[in-house]
């Protein structure tokens, strides 16, 4: 009885660092771009702005401001409400640390633009810090 008890401990036990191991990876991989892209392709301000750190860089058109999340909010609804997205794609990611970035273009209101993100990583969730919204030339 006693051997069964610590078989199954041990069972358990093998089984919970097994299924930790699985689960840090998976958050290893986890690509914070992904809802990122799919709020700029829907052109869904607020649902992007939740991702925006408290106080961001935010250029729209060579229009650079330090604002706070709920200004930048607005800010990029105005655009959208200008430019209506009709897709993103991500051409470009690298990152190092807890720092990641992406550069994509952004087809809006029948132009292009190139979209640069930059997010990084605090208390286990991703912020975003830069958000820069340029015509492509």
């Amino acid at each position: 009885m006693i051997t069964s008890r610590l078989l199954r401990l041990t069972l358990v036990s093998c089984l919970a660092l097994c299924m930790g191991t699985v689960l840090r990876a998976q958050d290893a991989s986890y690509d914070v771009f992904n809802p990122i892209s799919k709020y700029l392709t829907q052109g869904d301000a607020e649902s992007l702005s939740a991702w925006f750190d408290d106080n961001l860089e935010i250029s729209i058109l060579a229009n650079t401001s330090t604002s706070s999340k709920n200004q930048a909010k607005q800010i990029l609804k105005g655009f959208f409400d200008a430019h209506t997205p009709r897709s993103f794609d991500i051409s470009h990611t690298a990152g190092k640390d807890n720092k990641k970035y992406a550069l994509g273009t952004l087809n809006a209101g029948g132009e292009s633009f190139l979209v640069t993100i930059f997010v990084n990583n605090s208390s286990d969730r991703y912020k975003i810090q830069l958000l820069k919204i340029d015509r492509v030339q």
